[in-house]
């Protein structure tokens, strides 16, 4: 299996430390793994030795064994036969509208690819268990897809806020998180420094900070307990595709894992909007007929409808 596969598929087993590593490795790979460990070390924001266990851990006796297993699995990678074929497939002729659809469809299916499923459960899990509050905060493009998850993820689980600005008009929402919640924190390349101050005041709240972001990782992933990487390559713009696959994902797995009280909470959202619904159908009837009664005209008082300049006559 190659090394990024084996980090990727036993990234369950490692320490939060050594996760750190793993996802500034997965996140950079191949390069990364080209690198000293103490520029790794640095990258990931531990330490040298950590780099050095978790090399222990995958079977290498050192760092430069491991390394030379990289550059092996480069220059195999490179020779490949299939690369170069799925290459030139790749660069053949189609329509506009097919390569779109086949470059997203492709993206989609990167999830099982960059996102562990020991990650995307813990999130799952963070959710479902009744935390105390959730607020939800993305960047520039990002945001519309928090307000998304914050809109579905409202019908399932109470004390659930979108956070439009954290550190200003919002702050005091913000302030509210503590031991027991949990913010989910929206972050893609060109990557906002607002997003990583508001995440690490978050952690020193108390809160656990679940990151969604690039698979480049945003500098969010030093305050992040959970990073749910997604790559969102695109022309001319990245592509949100399969950031909204993996919202609908979460959602789902939320309303599975948090069972008959996420259901009678939908039954409740449902019979608010129903209610309020129903309400405003009535008023709007009323309206109607108010408007529309006065403006009746009957035999006695069509000289009240002359214009102006006509002495009356219509």
């Amino acid at each position: 299996m190659p090394i990024n596969d084996e980090v990727f598929a036993r990234m369950d087993e490692l320490s939060p430390a050594e996760r750190k590593v793993a996802r500034a490795l997965l996140a950079a790979w191949p390069t990364a793994g080209t690198e000293s460990a103490a520029s790794l070390a640095r990258t990931a924001g531990t330490s040298t030795p950590t780099v050095l266990r978790l090399a222990s851990r995958l079977g290498f006796g050192s760092w430069p064994e491991f390394q030379a297993r990289v550059r092996d699995e480069i220059a195999d990678h490179l020779n490949s036969p299939l690369r170069r074929s799925q290459e030139g497939i790749a660069l053949g002729d189609g329509g506009t509208l097919g390569r779109a659809i086949a470059d997203r469809v492709a993206l989609v299916e990167s999830l099982g690819t960059s996102v562990p499923p020991s990650e995307f459960d813990r999130a799952v899990a963070v959710l479902a268990d009744r935390p105390k509050q959730v607020a939800l905060l993305g960047g520039y493009f990002s945001r519309y897809f928090a307000m998304v998850l914050a809109a579905q993820l409202d019908q399932i689980l109470p004390n659930v806020d979108f956070v439009a600005e954290p550190l200003g008009h919002d702050v005091g929402r913000f302030l509210q998180l503590g031991k027991g919640g949990v913010v989910v924190v929206m972050d893609f390349r060109r990557h906002e420094l607002v997003a990583q101050q508001a995440a690490a005041a978050a952690k020193r709240q108390g809160a656990t900070v679940l990151l969604i972001t690039d698979t480049s990782l945003s500098p969010v992933v030093e305050s992040a307990d959970i990073v749910l990487p997604v790559t969102v390559d695109g022309i001319p713009f990245d592509s949100m595709t399969p950031l909204l696959v993996l919202i609908e994902a979460l959602v789902e797995g939320v309303l599975r894992a948090a069972g008959p009280r996420g259901l009678e909470r939908m039954r409740q959202w449902e019979e608010s909007v129903r209610i309020t619904r129903a309400s405003r159908a009535a008023h709007a009837e009323e309206d109607v007929r108010d408007d529309t009664g006065p403006r009746e005209v009957g035999a006695g008082n069509v000289e009240a409808l002359a214009l102006p300049g006509t002495g009356g006559a219509l």
